[in-house]
């Protein structure tokens, strides 16, 4: 479980640096605080679905977008 959590929190990082988007930026939009955005960018928050949609939807890519590229090894 620790894998993907590590994994989304990367993706979650480099979408956002993509973007131009400070961590605090991106935790304004998504309605929560920098530090919890910190803990999920470095893989030690197990990310519900809603969070990781309105994430996903801040950033502009789809979930199925967000996906690509995980195995399923």
């Amino acid at each position: 479980m620790q894998d993907i959590q590590k994994w989304v929190g990367i993706r979650i990082r480099a979408l956002r640096e993509q973007k131009n988007l400070s961590q605090e930026a991106l935790a304004d939009l998504c309605g929560i605080n920098r530090s919890h955005m910190g803990k999920i960018e470095r893989g030690e928050v197990n990310l519900g679905v809603a969070t990781l949609f309105s994430i996903t939807l801040k950033l502009g890519v789809t979930m199925t977008a967000f996906f690509k590229g995980l195995s399923n090894e």
